[in-house]
């Protein structure tokens, strides 16, 4: 919640006037609960997708970063009021888990996969194949650096902000 990748990613949605929500899954940092693998931790996006429907009515772009997007594209894809998804630092192998992005073959919204062309967890080749069987509408953009972009934020933070202004048609 507290990285740079996640700050950037954040200031690049609220310059549209988006209200973003940040926080920790369950176990992280102060959260409450414990790590579930990835399925409590869907729920914590349901959770959280759904105090924003209630707070405001604004389209939805859901962001996540890592661990954050592999678990929130499958809580946001079937969400109909979720209107774009933006997956940063895609893992697909790490530490021993590998990821399954299968479900995307359905999710028809427009989706933003930004990954470092160095990501440890995010290889080249794996990640393309990730992208290719996911329906379209859909973009990579592989932008220099590591997983956490270092020393390029601001070409990840621009990439996003270039793919918001055309889903907004400014």
């Amino acid at each position: 919640m507290h990285n740079k990748v996640v700050f950037h990613a954040m200031k690049a949605l609220n310059s549209f006037g988006f209200p973003v929500l940040r926080f920790n899954f369950r176990g992280t940092g102060l959260s409450a609960g414990q790590h579930d693998e990835g399925r409590g931790e869907i729920e914590d996006v349901q959770t959280a997708l759904a105090w924003l429907k209630s707070e405001f009515t604004l389209p939805i772009f859901f962001a996540g970063f890592s661990f954050g997007s592999a678990t929130g594209l499958r809580a946001a894809c079937p969400d109909p009021d979720v209107k774009a998804l933006i997956s940063i630092g895609t893992p697909v192998e790490a530490e021993g888990r590998l990821y399954s992005y299968s479900f995307l073959r359905e999710c028809a919204k427009p989706k933003l996969f930004v990954s470092g062309d160095r990501d440890q967890y995010g290889p080249h080749a794996l990640l393309e194949e990730v992208v290719a069987q996911a329906a379209e509408p859909k973009e990579l953009v592989f932008v220099p650096g590591d997983h956490f972009f270092e020393g390029h934020l601001s070409e990840m933070r621009m990439t996003i902000e270039s793919w918001v202004a055309e889903q907004l048609g400014r």
